[in-house]
């Protein structure tokens, strides 16, 4: 069959949207329709060469659609069923599994990082031979093959644009704060960057109960979006933020989230952060990046510094939270929305999101977008 795709030929070029050809599903693995896809910066980690990926490679991480067809031996998904589309699926047997840490599980990491599905082939192709799939994904095409590991079964009455943004956005930021941080009600929390992630993790905090959440971004034009979702507090980043955040609190924030990814606000991070609180890592930097960290204040301030990826989830159980908080009104990931496109805008939803256009953006496959 055909599947319409935005592929990257080259680094730093635009995506070329066209019709690609996609092999049947074969053991194990699920044809899925997409209904609609998120615009990630780890997306364009690929295509400005901060993540090295073998090319052509279709990209999209971030996704939700329906099963049309199963391949072989297909356990517990049946067609027409919604899925949210994980780019960390896991096994279930390994150490990190069995230690209740499945979002560490290593056991796929070699197709992934390759673009193949798991047998190590790809099922995209053009008539110079195969295209890969990011995170054996490949979330911007409107008909994707994928391994029955990463589909996870969703509510049909969740839309199909907020059910993609939980298969990375809501739940890299959510979690953060829930299962990596657990922060308390009452917290005090500071969140670096009010992209998708940062405005994640701030809905991640309300829905914790903490007493105030201060929003952090270098644009005046993040500021009411963050608030919508529960910022009490907003800070341009061009001032003294650590005066800023000592003014308001006395002592520092309890928690401090870094969502954006770059080493310098990673460092500046634990200036914001109060003697015996907790600075949380939630953005990537390329692959080799390192900070100096000063270990005799953090000692002294007994600071715990830490990373959390992916919010450090079990996608089976936390998708479905997720979902059903958005559906009882306490986790409003429609709001996170701020732009939609059809697939043949791509590039433009790209150029906004680098632009720091508020929200989310999202791109909608109209036959089957609203279920």
């Amino acid at each position: 069959m055909k599947s319409r795709a935005a592929v990257m030929y080259g680094k730093a070029e635009p995506l070329v949207v066209e019709t690609l050809d996609l092999a049947p599903p074969r053991k194990g693995e699920v044809l899925v329709r997409m209904g609609a896809a998120g615009v990630c910066h780890s997306d364009y980690h690929v295509i400005s060469g901060q993540a090295d990926h073998e090319l052509p490679v279709v990209l999209g991480h971030e996704g939700a659609g329906r099963v049309v067809r199963l391949g072989e031996g297909v356990r517990d998904l049946s067609v027409g069923e919604h899925v949210v589309l994980s780019w960390i699926p896991y096994c279930g047997d390994c150490f990190f599994c069995r230690h209740e840490q499945t979002h560490l599980c290593k056991t796929y990491e070699a197709p992934l990082w390759d673009g193949t599905m798991m047998d190590g082939t790809c099922r995209l192709s053009n008539s110079d031979g195969p295209v890969r799939h990011l995170s054996m994904l490949a979330c911007w095409a409107d008909h994707v093959v994928v391994p029955q590991e990463s589909c996870v079964r969703i509510d049909k009455s969740v839309p199909f644009e907020v059910a993609a943004l939980l298969g990375c956005a809501v739940t890299t930021g959510v979690g953060a704060v829930l299962n990596r941080a657990r922060v308390k009600p009452r917290s005090t929390v500071a969140v670096i960057g009010a992209g998708g992630v940062g405005l994640s993790i701030i809905m991640g905090a309300k829905l914790a109960g903490a007493g105030r959440i201060i929003a952090i971004d270098a644009s005046p034009d993040a500021e009411a979006k963050a608030r919508e979702l529960g910022a009490t507090d907003f800070i341009l980043a061009d001032v003294d933020v650590s005066a800023c955040i000592k003014e308001m609190t006395a002592h520092g924030a309890d928690h401090v989230f870094e969502a954006v990814g770059k080493r310098a606000l990673q460092r500046v991070a634990l200036d914001y952060c109060r003697p015996g609180g907790q600075v949380t890592f939630v953005g990537l930097d390329a692959n080799d990046a390192t900070i100096d960290l000063p270990t005799t204040d953090i000692t002294r301030a007994e600071i715990t510094v830490t990373g959390s990826i992916f919010g450090s989830a079990c996608t089976t159980r936390d998708f479905a939270a997720y979902a059903q908080h958005y559906l009882n009104g306490d986790l409003p990931i429609d709001q996170l929305i701020g732009r939609r496109y059809r697939l043949d805008q791509i590039n433009e939803a790209i150029a906004d999101m680098l632009a720091g256009k508020e929200g989310r953006g999202i791109i909608l496959f109209d036959e089957v977008a609203h279920g």
